[in-house]
């Protein structure tokens, strides 16, 4: 044993080792022969690992852990936690970021109008920066490199006549930083999107009256210029009907086709079937009352209209329209009652039927699913719409008006619809598509919403839901620890990324958050000065983590093991001594 470490029973020393940090532990597990020993008992360390992190023993270990000594250390010497760089270039607050599927490029927005490229070489330092002022635009919210990185996807705010506010997605080269097309975009928080290398999705919105409009989604080609009349540079892929002053916003896209090979399962059953190792665990609810209740995703708002006893919706129209003239309608409907009434007897019969068999089956499935929020009850968005893209639908061959369809069939249903039950206030993607992250803050239990222009308030917890998008279902327990303060009609997007292992999200209360994917427990905290509007991983390297700042800042992240290997690879400064002997005999 060493010198100066005393025998203590196991025990013990165990219970001495759960009052010490991370970095103790480890430490001096290097320096006492003792506990080096007890390094290699996997049942103490089980019992270190559960107490510490306060996670329940029935979860089970990380499916690609060796030992539980390796997941300690794991979660304490590869979470980015540790501030290496603050970004200061830009000058006002910083909404968004993204990396380029390399990681060697991620790009920045900001409210003073600018998207900087940045190079992550060992020092980050910035490359280019575009103003998109001289476009009229007043600020940029958003951006998304295409999968070969050689296109850029920039998201704004644009200023139109008499002040009027809409939304643009410019295109920009990476080989030259040039602006290669301009696309309208409304409203301007469908932020868009890429289908594939070189075709974008945009939205556009019709109002048909004070609280129904219509959603028009285009696929859009990034190079406008195209000189031939046999080649669109545009085409509609759907036509959604919005009830209740609702709209589509947030769109993005979800590859099926590694559903059957995710990086990692988050339902602890599907690790038992695919490992035959590891204990079955359900975190379930936080309430014994929510668990006896399986949670089901609620059906489309369209198909839960009512059949009229099979009358056909020309038929149900004039029949509520005789009754209201013949005050046969109790109670009287408002104005607002009479319009969503309207447009749910005019969209019936009028309404191409979903795809059936939304689920993939074939593993190399080229199917693809367009993911977006939106709403049936207020202009909040409270639900997530799932639509699927079909491979001749990823293209702006053909009509510009999209596939043939009868004339009755004026719009589109929604394949799948999860309901939230509170405001949606971001949305992100595990990096095999598997797993959709949706940050939100829930509405009071039991509320009633009788106008859609007045949403029920909304809770100053962000709650951050797991949905498996192979089964439509929600896993795992809403991860907790961020908040928002900020009332409905003032919401804003809080932008969050995931990684193989971790996922992190920005909040209102001036801090990012990290949490484990697989244990479901925040790891660590980031500070900033002000809101933290998003996070971005580096999507070569997890233990490398970006956060970006209403106090104009972009603050870079790194593990604990990785401040340890850059330090190690820089070059170490000669002595003084040394330099002054080698210039005496130059």
């Amino acid at each position: 044993m060493d010198a100066g470490c005393p025998r203590l029973p196991d025990t013990v020393l165990f219970e001495i080792f759960l009052y010490l940090d991370h970095a103790d532990v480890l430490s001096v597990g290097l320096v006492c022969q003792q506990w080096r020993a007890v390094a290699r008992d996997e049942f103490l360390w089980k019992e270190l690992f559960y107490r510490y992190y306060r996670v329940s023993r029935d979860v089970p270990r990380h499916p690609g852990a060796v030992s539980w000594y390796d997941e300690f250390q794991r979660l304490y010497d590869t979470i980015p936690c540790v501030e290496v760089q603050a970004l200061k270039e830009h000058n006002d607050q910083v909404l968004h970021l993204s990396f380029s599927h390399s990681g060697c490029l991620f790009a920045s927005c900001s409210k003073d109008c600018t998207v900087k490229i940045w190079s992550n070489e060992l020092d980050i330092s910035l490359q280019h920066s575009s103003n998109m002022r001289p476009y009229n635009w007043s600020y940029t919210q958003f951006s998304q490199f295409n999968s070969d990185d050689s296109l850029l996807l920039v998201s704004g705010v644009f200023v139109g006549p008499h002040n009027s506010s809409s939304g643009e997605i410019a295109v920009i080269s990476m080989e030259n930083f040039t602006l290669l097309s301009r696309v309208r975009n409304k409203p301007y928080d469908v932020f868009g999107c890429w289908l594939n290398e070189t075709n974008l999705i945009s939205g556009n919105l019709h109002r048909i009256g004070r609280i129904t409009s219509c959603s028009v989604l285009w696929l859009n080609n990034a190079f406008q210029g195209i000189e031939s009349e046999n080649v669109n540079v545009v085409k509609r892929l759907f036509k959604i009907q919005n009830l209740n002053a609702s709209t589509i916003r947030t769109v993005m896209v979800a590859d099926c086709s590694r559903y059957d090979s995710p990086d990692l399962l988050l339902d602890y059953e599907e690790q038992l079937a695919a490992s035959s190792t590891c204990p079955v665990f359900d975190l379930g609810s936080d309430s014994e009352e929510e668990e006896a209740k399986p949670k089901v995703p609620p059906e489309p708002a369209v198909q839960e209209l009512p059949d009229a006893g099979g009358v056909p919706a020309e038929h149900g129209l004039q029949q509520l329209f005789d009754d209201i003239m013949e005050g046969r309608v109790r109670p009287a409907m408002t104005e607002t009652e009479l319009e969503t009434k309207v447009a749910e007897l005019f969209v019936r019969n009028r309404t191409k039927p979903p795809e059936p068999n939304l689920l993939p089956t074939d593993s190399n499935s080229k199917t693809k699913y367009l993911i977006f929020t939106t709403g049936c009850l207020t202009y909040s968005p409270h639900q997530i719409g799932i639509k699927r893209i079909l491979p001749h639908q990823m293209t702006t061959a053909g009509p510009v008006l999209g596939e043939e369809r009868r004339s009755d069939e004026f719009f589109d249903s929604l394949d799948h619809v999860i309901d939230i039950h509170g405001h949606i206030i971001g949305m992100g993607l595990s990096p095999d598509h598997r797993y959709l992250y949706v940050n939100s803050r829930a509405w009071p239990r039991d509320c009633v919403i009788s106008d859609p222009m007045q949403p029920p308030p909304i809770a100053e917890e962000i709650d951050l839901h797991v949905f498996d998008l192979k089964t439509m279902k929600e896993v795992k327990r809403a991860l907790r620890a961020h908040r928002a303060y900020t009332p409905n009609e003032e919401c804003f997007f809080i932008f969050l990324d995931v990684s193989r292992d971790f996922v992190a999200s920005g909040a209102e209360d001036r801090h990012g958050y990290i949490w484990d994917r697989h244990y479901n427990i925040c790891l660590a905290k980031l500070q900033h000065d002000n809101v933290v509007n998003s996070v971005a991983f580096s999507p070569v390297e997890q233990e490398l983590l970006l956060t970006a700042s209403d106090d104009t800042t972009i603050k870079v992240w790194r593990s604990p093991r990785a401040v340890r290997v850059r330090q190690a690879r820089r070059p170490r400064p000669r002595k003084l001594l040394f330099s002054w002997l080698m210039n005496q005999k130059s």
